[in-house]
């Protein structure tokens, strides 16, 4: 648990300043781990992130926009599709580790705010891969006699699976073949395969093509992905495969035995590799794979079906045969009475013909036998007792016994007994009781059992009473409209007329209709009866839990609304705070009740329900009526929010608007709580606010003396008369910011990304982060800063090493990020001047060359030199301030020239960037964060430029 200390902070805060109302909508940029092989930032107005499977992709959105805006990752799967899709991402960093090829595809980063539009950029995830090359070796077709490869053409095929398209070379031995080189080689690809496969033909063979071929698949080292080769080898040998089976087809077993499938070759050239493969779904996971032996243990129904060997060697086609597996099954015995289909009555009556009929399922059906019995005892077919089995294709697995002319010797139980040949099945043995009581079957509902009430949630049993002998099975289905039971099925069986349904839900209201099935019955005219089902369920109502926050004095409604009841009738309703009852009633013609509270008091706040009530229950609207002040929303794009850089501490600027500051009692302070990251304990203070604060109106306070490099968890509490509000909590970090719409940009080389500067591909050799305290103990001497620019040993700074194996003249060039310049006025002015320093350490007697370019954007070729100098510029720090007036988003390039020798590194630091002309050295800098008041220049980011002077001013 955290410790509160109400002490004096580590830390000192300066300035409550504010100033005015500020929303903005948001920005968007993405950038990336760097782990990328390639990256293309404008290719087609999109950039292309070109990684290695199997890396980690790491994508940021950057964001700006107040309120803080939601950020949303998302993916299509290709150029085809741009719509979202719903498996998304909702935090800046989108991480994959191991990425795989399928992963690759347009990402989508979207932030959004209730502001304007949402912010959408995308990237193209372009992921490389090269699988192992297979070669496969073919003959000309209608060729084929007993040699495979006597005087014949032959090709060799060879294909990779790639990404970027593959490369094929082809060698024999460790000669490298090339179209003509040999007239009886020819090289080629088939139109249709657009580069994925390199045929290699071998016209009429000779002796000499009698060798090792080798096939090697190249992307040429793009992500440092290495060739890969295969190898084959050619002779007068070379086959395709043949085998053979050595069971039976079909195979038929009883379940639980075990299995076994043997395959063999009997011919193939290299050697055949096999394997097993089942026709409908995977291998059993049972299954036990020797070579080409397959053991099936304990087999069961559910491993039936086609299991097929493949042997395969890369030459001609594979080799395949098949065998069936069929294992033995009766189930599901029933059985069914006709009467004589002659006469309208559906009795059974003496003297007239009545059929008795059996039926099963069984595997095989060809094994399956039937024998009758009366009372015990066999029966045979006779004239007047004809014993028939029924056409497979129209009932299948049913026998029938037809009594031509029922006499009362013939009353009596008949048992059909069904058997399979092969044995090893128990049989299944039906009785079917013939007497006078054999009467067909009859329904009727209970009077008490229909219409049924009963409550959501509850277990209901629905009855119909069958009648009649034998008893049939019941069929149970909706009968006022076409939609599942309970069980997901269209008709439910039921033996005993019952039909039982647990946890009833108001969706099972209705009618349900019972009819008589065939079987283990009459096959007469079904037999049907309904049951009518209402489920009685509480009031659903709304809001089930609202939140309103009002200041003293003032009123407020609470309105509670019934969606559905049932029954609707006789609703009552009690309003209650706690378990004080205001107010109770019955509802009307209306569907909803109101309760006011006309002037709150501290006593008037708590929670509130609203209870409405019906037969079934009661349903309830919560309604917290609280004096708490929202939390404010910290600013996160604060320009420049460290100042006051001093060798070991820091200051930041911490800014935020408070969310509807008139909901609630005036705002009479701010506790702020702060504390290293990490660490347990919050040091706490409170600020004052005098007057009102305004809805959106910025808030700035000044933190001091943080100590370098650290991070702090701050956190901001409002408080009003009521007590406190909601708190809110951020992170301020010790880095550079990075601002997509430039207006301050200042960089120390601090953070690990060194304020997304980059190295250029093109020079000779890269900028190197350092400090004094991190550089290496073999340094050179008598060059190079001895620390940064603020006087810290620990403070970073990027300079270049100019120690062996560099040369004379040799380039280093480091590139900053892209800004995109302040919107133009629409007012006259024509563009924006911009001063632009930094400070740099040329100290050594083999000091080269430090320049600084000038690239506009869509000029990539061209850089305009905006400051240079050359040589011993002594042991000190130097800054240089220039203006630059970019048209367009623009950057800034370093670059560094090596001397004559090795004492010549030349170092960089506390690069800025600020809107406005440079001032001139002689004119204060007006700083309004140490104190003074002035001018704050703000950010407005809406889609129409406001032309507004904003006056800060201390309260």
């Amino acid at each position: 648990e955290s410790q509160t200390a109400t002490q004096p902070l580590p830390v000192a805060g300066l300035l409550l300043c504010f100033s005015a109302i500020f929303q903005a909508p948001p920005t968007v940029r993405i950038v990336h781990s760097g782990l990328a092989c390639n990256i293309e930032e404008e290719r087609y107005s999109e950039r292309v992130y070109t990684i290695r499977e199997g890396e980690t992709l790491e994508l940021t959105c950057l964001v700006t926009g107040h309120p803080r805006p939601q950020i949303r990752w998302t993916k299509t799967a290709g150029s085809a599709s741009d719509r979202f899709q719903d498996s998304s991402v909702f935090n800046e960093t989108l991480r994959i580790t191991n990425i795989q090829r399928h992963q690759g595809g347009r990402y989508y980063c979207k932030a959004e705010n209730g502001l304007g539009s949402p912010a959408i950029k995308s990237i193209r995830v372009d992921v490389y891969y090269l699988d192992d090359p297979i070669v496969t070796v073919h003959q000309s077709i209608g060729e084929a006699k007993e040699q495979f490869y006597y005087e014949r053409t032959v090709f060799l095929r060879c294909v990779a699976n790639s990404n970027p398209p593959v490369r094929y070379s082809w060698r024999r031995g460790q000669e490298v073949l090339l179209q003509g080189s040999d007239k009886g080689v020819e090289i080629y690809e088939p139109f249709f395969t657009q580069g994925e496969t390199k045929i290699l033909k071998l016209k009429n063979l000779r002796p000499q093509d009698y060798a090792n071929y080798s096939c090697i698949a190249s992307v040429r080292s793009v992500c440092n992905i290495p060739d890969k080769m295969v190898s084959f080898r050619l002779s007068n040998k070379t086959a395709s495969p043949s085998i053979k089976l050595l069971v039976d087809d079909p195979i038929v077993v009883n379940p639980g035995e075990a299995i076994t499938l043997v395959c063999v070759t009997t011919g193939g050239e290299p050697a055949p590799t096999l394997s097993w493969v089942r026709s409908i779904g995977a291998l059993p996971e049972k299954t036990v794979l020797n070579g080409g032996t397959l053991t099936i243990p304990a087999i069961t129904s559910d491993d039936a079906g086609t299991y097929s060997c493949i042997a395969n060697n890369n030459v001609g086609n594979p080799a395949k045969k098949s065998t069936n597996i069929i294992v033995r099954a009766l189930k599901k015995g029933r059985f069914w009475i006709t009467p004589d289909p002659y006469h309208k009555d559906d009795n059974i009556q003496i003297g007239r013909e009545v059929k008795i009929s059996c039926q099963v399922e069984a595997v095989p059906s060809e094994e399956l036998t039937f024998s009758w019995f009366k009372n015990g005892r066999p029966l045979r077919s006779s004239e007047r007792m004809v014993i028939t089995q029924t056409d497979p294709d129209v009932s299948p697995g049913t026998t029938n016994l037809d009594i031509i002319d029922l006499k009362f010797t013939d009353f009596g139980t008949y048992t059909c007994v069904a058997s399979l040949k092969g044995g090893g099945i128990s049989d299944i043995s039906i009785d079917v009781n013939i007497s006078s009581s054999t009467v067909p079957p009859n329904l009727t509902v209970p009077q008490e059992k229909s219409p049924l009430v009963t409550r959501e949630g509850d277990i209901i049993e629905l009855q119909c009473q069958v009648t009649g002998k034998p008893k049939p099975i019941i069929l149970w289905s909706r009968a006022d409209k076409e939609i599942a039971m309970p069980d997901g099925s269209m008709q439910m069986e039921s033996y005993d007329g019952i039909l039982r349904i647990v946890n009833v839900s108001r969706e099972m209201t209705g009618t349900y209709r019972c009819q008589t099935s065939q079987y283990n019955g009459f096959n007469v005219k079904p037999r049907e009866a309904l049951v009518q089902l209402i489920v009685q369920y509480p009031p659903a109502v709304e809001p089930a839990f609202l939140e309103i926050r009002q200041g003293q004095g003032r009123s407020i409604t609470m309105s509670c609304r019934v969606l559905r009841a049932y029954p609707t009738r006789v609703l009552t309703y009690e309003w209650r705070l706690g378990n004080k009852l205001l107010r109770t009633g019955q509802f009307d013609a209306h569907d909803s009740t109101e309760y006011i509270v006309s002037s709150l008091s501290r006593d008037s706040y708590g929670i509130y329900n609203c209870n409405i009530i019906n037969e079934a229950g009661a349903g309830r609207c919560s309604f917290l009526v609280t004096g708490k002040a929202y939390a404010p929303e910290f600013y996160y794009d604060t320009y420049s929010p460290l100042w006051q850089n001093r060798p070991r501490v820091y200051s930041y600027s911490l800014q935020w608007t408070q969310m509807n500051p008139d909901a609630v009692d005036r705002i009479l302070a701010y506790r702020l709580g702060i504390r290293q990251a990490g660490q347990q304990r919050w040091w706490e203070q409170e600020i004052t606010v005098n007057g009102n604060i305004q809805k959106g109106e910025l808030i700035t306070y000044n933190l001091t003396e943080l100590i370098k490099p650290e991070a702090y968890e701050v956190r901001l509490t409002p408080i009003t008369r009521f007590g406190e509000g909601d708190s809110t909590i951020r992170v301020i970090k010790y880095s550079a910011p990075v601002n997509p719409h430039l207006r301050e940009f200042h960089c120390g080389f601090e953070d690990g990304n060194i304020c997304l500067f980059t190295q250029d591909d093109t020079d000779n050799f890269d900028w190197t982060k350092q400090s004094t305290a991190t550089r290496d103990t073999k340094y050179t001497p008598n060059t190079g800063p001895n620390a940064d620019r603020s006087g810290s040993k620990e403070g970073f700074y990027m300079y270049i090493e100019t120690s062996r194996p560099r040369l004379e003249g040799e380039k280093a060039r480091l590139l900053s990020p892209v800004f995109s310049v302040a919107p133009k006025n629409p007012y006259g002015v024509t563009n924006t001047a911009y001063c632009f320093s930094f400070y740099y350490h040329m100290y050594g007697q083999h000091i080269g060359s430090l320049n600084v370019y000038l690239r506009l954007k869509g000029q990539t070729t061209i850089e305009n030199p905006v400051w240079s100098s050359s040589g011993n510029k002594g042991q000190h720090w130097n800054q240089a301030r220039v203006n630059i007036h970019p048209t367009t988003s623009f950057q800034l390039i370093f670059e560094g020239i090596r001397g004559p020798g090795i004492e010549g590194d030349i170092a960089i630091d506390d690069v800025s960037i600020v809107e406005g002309e440079c001032m001139k050295a002689d004119q204060p800098a007006n700083n309004l964060r140490a104190g003074a008041v002035g001018t704050l220049a703000h950010i407005w980011l809406f889609p129409v430029i406001l032309l507004m002077s904003v006056l800060s001013h201390q309260r």
